[in-house]
């Protein structure tokens, strides 16, 4: 694994940048306190309400897929509710959930957290020409509706695209990563991901991408395993140097280094 890119940009800086979205760019709590339980008590209505139409069955026929066995409404929302209590990572209940939060954001009761640092670097990146992506768990549509209700407006321009498990893959999963550098046309080595989760960063660093890590002021969270973590996206606005991995006085330490 080419564990000396961990924490640093291309040479001469990202063709690409590919950040993540809880506790990166937005706030891990702001998931977990507001849009999970929001969409938690909506599950089993959700369903009542569009029995029979075409999204309905999509979320039935991705059950259905997921599991290798077919399900009726009863019994896939059985396991969609089983699924939300103990945030499995499984891409129906991420579709349904961004389904049931885009009529939150369309009714005005939900909105997407994101840091303050996230729009000026997005905007820097867009200067540069470099391409700017998000890859999350939540589904497309979810990543979308949350940048097109923040705080700072309507951030959708400043991207060029969006990954989650049914297009990438797990986040865990070095094929992910790679299935991204060919879908955005860089080589990994031409890459940079941002997250705050270790494992993920470890994969894409097997896809032979470059990695940053973040961790949030404010988040209780153990430091990033194996990664020099950044406060903020700051310090990957420019290529640091050969023995740096992020702006001095703007990093949380991690685990041991592997430079």
């Amino acid at each position: 694994m080419p564990g000396n890119r961990k924490g640093r940009g291309p040479e001469t800086g990202p063709r690409a940048v590919v950040l993540d979205i809880e506790g990166t760019t937005g706030s891990l709590s702001h998931v977990r306190d507001v849009l999970f339980p929001y969409a938690r008590r909506r599950i089993a209505p959700w369903l009542a309400a569009h029995r029979g139409t075409a999204p309905w069955r999509q979320i039935l026929g991705a059950v259905t897929a997921h599991t290798g066995a077919a399900h009726d409404e009863a019994s896939a929302l059985v396991l969609l509710e089983e699924w939300a209590d103990a945030d499995v990572k499984a891409a129906p209940l991420k579709t349904l959930q961004g389904l049931i939060w885009a009529d939150g954001y369309a009714a005005g009761e939900l909105n997407g957290h994101v840091y303050p640092d996230v729009p000026p670097a997005l905007r820097h990146w867009k200067t540069q020409g470099t391409g700017r992506f998000i890859y999350s768990s939540g589904s497309v549509a979810a990543q979308r509706d949350w940048f097109g209700h923040t705080a700072h407006g309507d951030l959708r321009p400043l991207l060029d695209g969006y990954f989650d498990l049914t297009t990438a893959g797990p986040k865990t999963d070095a094929d992910s990563y790679r299935a991204i550098a060919a879908d955005v046309g860089h080589a990994p080595a031409d890459l940079l991901f941002v997250s705050d989760v270790g494992a993920e960063l470890d994969a894409a660093a097997e896809a032979g991408w470059h990695t940053g890590a973040v961790r949030r002021p404010g988040d209780a969270r153990p430091a990033v395993p194996g990664h020099e973590a950044a406060a903020s996206l700051t310090p990957f606005l420019s290529p640091p140097g050969p023995d740096t991995s992020a702006a001095p006085g703007d990093t949380h330490a991690g685990g041991p280094s592997d430079e």
